[in-house]
């Protein structure tokens, strides 16, 4: 009875939760998407669906100087590009890095400033974070960066309006090999890779160790060549998300 009385004596603390809860609702919506077969099914852009010739590979994380060199070297030698999703903090400390990326080729691609959950950030400090992050990548490497993806592929509705409004596109991925786990082996990340693999489909791989386990992007550059060797004897083309048959826009 306490209780009935105190919501009625006070309705506008009522409504008052219920627009919070609402609000948090609404921030928090978008990373349903974080579900693979849901954004494969609904959301098929998002999911990094593209042209069924082709495989968009890409890399997140970088750039870092003790492993991004190697991954470039090693796609160099394959006569692969890729799409690197910087962050911003690790670009500043190495910005020869993401020049160099750019003259062999490769896409680059905002991955947001540090790796954090958006989640937790509101609208202002997400804005902020992309916008810092896709003017320090377009400065520093003379490329527009076009796509964007979370740290986590946790996206929020205020990163949804900050891509809009900075013109970036949100892109997750259909397949990724677990290279972040302590556990994670070349053969065990070609495994994952393969059970997802497919036609027109989104590689999620990682060229940096400062968000997992130290010296595990060692098992990634080994699992590469197998991966490359697969996607051929599929018969799948294998670039940039650049190159995946999407015309700019939504």
């Amino acid at each position: 009875m306490a209780g009935a009385r105190g919501a009625t004596a006070h309705p506008g603390l009522a409504r008052l939760a219920a627009a919070v809860s609402l609000a948090a609702v609404a921030h928090a919506a978008p990373a349903l998407t974080v579900l693979p077969g849901l954004r494969a099914r609904h959301f098929p852009r998002l999911a990094g669906i593209g042209d069924p010739a082709r495989v968009a590979l890409t890399f997140d994380d970088g750039p870092h100087p003790a492993s991004t060199p190697w991954f470039v070297d090693s796609l160099a030698a394959a006569g692969v590009r890729a799409t690197f999703f910087l962050l911003g903090a690790m670009l500043a400390r190495a910005p020869d890095l993401g020049r160099d990326l750019v003259a062999a080729g490769h896409e680059v691609a905002v991955h947001g400033w540090t790796h954090r959950n958006l989640l937790l950030r509101g609208p202002a400090a997400t804005y902020r974070d992309l916008a810092r992050t896709r003017d320090l990548i377009a400065d520093t490497t003379g490329q527009a960066p076009r796509f964007f993806r979370p740290a986590y592929g946790v996206l929020s509705a205020p990163a949804l309006l900050a891509a809009h409004r900075l013109g970036l596109e949100p892109v997750l991925w259909t397949c990724w090999g677990r290279d972040w786990m302590r556990s994670a082996t070349p053969q065990s990340i070609l495994d994952t890779l393969r059970r997802d693999l497919a036609a027109g489909g989104t590689v999620l791989l990682h060229d940096a160790d400062c968000c997992r386990a130290p010296g595990s992007w060692r098992s990634t550059l080994a699992a590469l060549p197998g991966l490359l060797d697969e996607c051929a004897r599929r018969g799948l083309r294998i670039g940039p998300l650049r190159d995946h048959g999407w015309r700019p826009g939504p």
